[in-house]
């Protein structure tokens, strides 16, 4: 089954910093923030989140330890949150504790694509309460399991993540890859399924991938102020294939940046994308290898060697 990176490139969406502040004995305070990046040829991506809740476990009995961080429901189209963070729960309390997941109930959603050069949308049903006014829908969207017993958040490395009185600040990042997690049914029922490919990391800070692109010595663009840097974009592409593409801004005339934030723990490929009908060398192998580390900023530096027109 193909995958949406493969038909619409990708977008890399990455769920959540969850912080929590000491709130006496035997309680802490949780803030659930969500965060995503864009991804090509994706026009929206629009979920109910009508339940998040941490499952823990009391005497070895599973249930028990459940802790609901979000009972009303929410939407929200998670491309509006590119390279950004917002907040989906704020300050719940939480009963110290171990926790072995964390899960998200959708109860309904659509995506619009761009197919044919059309724009085409797929929902969990034609009268979903997310869809504009008026809006046609052209095919189902399936969500296995998601409304029922919730989409499973695994913590890093599958460890339990423990909450005490103590922390000053607890967070886990929730990487949810749209990329891979959403793609068509086979055959020609013109279904998209939803199954979702997500990973959590308890960790202290998020990192992120500052990426530079210079003009070399003697390189230039032939006309001032038809092609600059910042017609440039820098690729991000994670371990599983998946690629999040951002413009990259001028700092000065011949130095530009690109900073994907709130990254997992990992490896990662960077690139450069010119833009249609221009081609070019760098002073480093594309694409270049990098680590993303707990709070710490990765940074990876591109020279333009030769640009032809």
């Amino acid at each position: 089954m193909p995958s949406l990176r493969q038909l619409t490139s990708s977008l890399l969406l990455a769920t959540g910093l969850l912080f929590t502040a000491a709130c006496g004995d035997d309680t802490a305070r949780v803030t659930l923030k969500l965060t995503d990046a864009p991804g090509d040829g994706i026009e929206k991506a629009v979920v109910t989140i009508s339940k998040v809740y941490l499952k823990g476990s009391v005497d070895g009995e599973e249930g028990k330890g459940d802790v609901v961080l979000l009972s009303e429901p929410v939407t929200t189209d998670l491309l509006t949150l590119a390279n950004d963070t917002a907040d989906l729960v704020k300050d719940a309390e939480v009963p110290t504790g171990t926790y072995k997941e964390l899960r998200f109930v959708i109860t309904g959603g659509y995506i619009q694509v761009k197919q044919d050069g059309q724009s085409r949308i797929f929902a969990t049903s034609a009268n979903y309460e997310g869809l504009p006014e008026g809006a046609q829908v052209d095919g189902d969207l399936q969500m296995p399991s998601a409304s029922s017993s919730g989409l499973k958040v695994k913590f890093d490395k599958d460890a339990d993540v423990t909450i005490t009185s103590d922390d000053d600040q607890k967070v886990i990042l929730v990487d949810f890859d749209v990329a891979q997690s959403f793609g068509k049914e086979a055959g020609n029922s013109g279904k998209w399924v939803m199954r979702p490919i997500i990973k959590g990391a308890d960790m202290q800070f998020s990192g992120n991938v500052e990426v530079t692109l210079q003009l070399g010595g003697g390189v230039s663009f032939p006309v001032p102020g038809t092609t600059q840097l910042s017609s440039f974009s820098a690729v991000l592409i994670n371990a599983d294939g998946s690629r999040e593409t951002m413009p990259f801004t001028l700092t000065t005339d011949s130095v530009a940046v690109a900073d994907f934030k709130y990254l997992l723990p990992g490896t990662y490929q960077v690139d450069v994308v010119a833009p249609t009908g221009v081609s070019f060398t760098t002073d480093i192998a594309r694409p270049a290898a990098t680590s993303v580390s707990s709070g710490v900023e990765s940074d990876v530096h591109f020279t333009l060697t030769s640009l032809d027109f």
